[in-house]
């Protein structure tokens, strides 16, 4: 397959980049020249990029539509067995390859994000950048890759457990105790912290959903 032309790939990144900050949401309909217009480029770029999109499970058919695809069920557990290995991974490589400037990092960050506990849209903004933070200590270049395909398929996820009352205090005690392992050396203790705190946020998830459920029904 042909590498994307430049244009084309600079309409993909600002179309990825719209779902990943919510302003297309799993349902949103996208239209060419919608998008040609927002971004101020040509229809054949975001044709293109579409394409790709497409090929890549975010955007889906909806008749002659594309539309930002969503995630069943299935599709979101099998996602976070997946996030919960390669997640655990990064952890435990930042245990054993962080500079001691990026645990210090990580360390501002928690400290940082106590004061975002009741904004849940800027805490899970924030969340990314953390998690982000502990993929590049892993010091390598092949899972941080992985990492970003998957937290990709996750901007498919409408909410965000960090909603769930509760869920923001219990997430930064969580995130606390990771960057302690990882300060310490600790592999496994790190490995355990983060693969703990996405088993969580996924029971979280679960069971907002089911009250989601219970409430159209």
């Amino acid at each position: 397959m042909p590498p994307p032309k430049p244009g084309s790939t600079d309409a993909y990144t600002m179309i990825l980049d719209a779902i990943d900050s919510g302003i297309y949401r799993p349902g949103d309909r996208l239209v060419e020249s919608e998008l040609a217009d927002r971004f101020g480029v040509s229809r054949t770029p975001i044709r293109e990029a579409l394409q790709r999109l497409e090929t890549q499970s975010l955007l889906a058919r909806d008749g002659r539509s594309l539309i930002v695809a969503s995630l069943d069920h299935n599709q979101t557990a099998e996602l976070y067995v997946v996030r919960g290995e390669l997640e655990g991974l990064a952890a435990r490589l930042a245990a054993r390859h962080a500079t001691p400037e990026e645990v210090r990092v990580l360390r501002e960050m928690v400290s940082a994000d106590d004061a975002l506990v009741g904004d849940p849209t800027a805490l899970a903004r924030s969340n990314r950048r953390f998690h982000k933070q502990i993929h590049l200590a892993s010091h390598n270049r092949y899972l941080v890759q992985q990492l970003d395909l998957v937290y990709r398929s996750m901007a498919l996820m409408a909410t965000t457990s960090l909603a769930v009352e509760g869920r923001g205090e219990i997430a930064q005690a969580e995130h606390d105790r990771i960057v302690s392992r990882i300060e310490a050396r600790d592999e496994d203790g790190a490995d355990e912290a983060l693969r703990a705190h996405i088993s969580l946020a996924f029971v979280t998830r679960l069971k907002q959903e089911a009250a989601r459920l219970e409430t159209e029904g």
